[in-house]
């Protein structure tokens, strides 16, 4: 039995991750909007460990894949899951060329607990480019919104050439992780804000674990990358 889920377990981190290539491939052939619905995540593997559910870090890979595929020099990984992505902190905390922007529930006695407060802000090269927003556990849907107008104008400062977007349905007012008030609606907005900026869109999928709003919340979200 434990032989069994080892090899399923693997094949699915495998296709997930090649899912997220493959979207990252779209988006070098000059595709405006990609989207991976795969599982399992991927925001919280670090270089050399899993967390968190995560194995291998497909935000991490599609970026490099981007870079190194395409006329792209300049990659946002925006993440709005409700857990910090240490993992990609640590991946591009010492780099210019991909800016991490990460709205979460304020890390103290929450997971990860021991990255994403607000004063990490990178090092070396990339100081600066590594911007969290840890915010007060159940915030409104208002002030979350607020809170990604904020990182918008860090996004437009930037000016990347494309957004990777972690979207995490964790987020959901009535999600057992939630530390936040965001409504199925609210996943349009905040799909609607980030391709606002005019910038090729990868979307990938992260946490998310009330299974009954998952297909409303997940159709929420790309009909507001479609509509625009």
């Amino acid at each position: 039995f434990n032989q069994y889920n080892r090899i399923n377990t693997w094949t699915s981190i495998y296709w997930s991750a090649q899912s997220a290539l493959n979207a990252a491939k779209d988006i070098a052939s000059g595709a405006k909007l990609s989207v991976s619905v795969s599982r399992p995540s991927g925001h919280h593997a670090r270089r050399e460990s899993a967390g968190g559910f995560c194995f291998v870090n497909n935000a991490a890979i599609a970026a490099e894949y981007l870079l190194d595929h395409s006329d792209a020099k300049k990659i946002l990984i925006l993440d709005t899951d409700v857990h910090h992505g240490q993992g990609i902190q640590e991946i591009f905390y010492e780099r210019n060329d991909v800016m991490y922007i990460s709205l979460h529930g304020d890390p103290t006695n929450f997971y990860p607990a021991v990255a994403g407060f607000e004063e990490e802000r990178g090092a070396g090269e990339g100081l600066g480019f590594n911007i969290n927003y840890p915010f007060t556990h159940g915030i409104s849907e208002a002030d979350f919104l607020k809170l990604l107008d904020k990182a918008m104008t860090d996004a437009k400062i930037f000016n990347p050439d494309v957004i990777i977007h972690n979207m995490g349905f964790d987020v959901y007012k009535d999600d057992p992780q939630s530390k936040s008030e965001v409504t199925t609606s609210g996943m349009k907005r905040i799909a609607e804000e980030v391709v606002a900026l005019g910038k090729p869109v990868l979307g990938l999928l992260e946490g998310g674990y009330l299974i009954e709003t998952l297909a409303a919340n997940t159709t929420s979200y790309i009909r507001g990358l479609m509509d625009k």
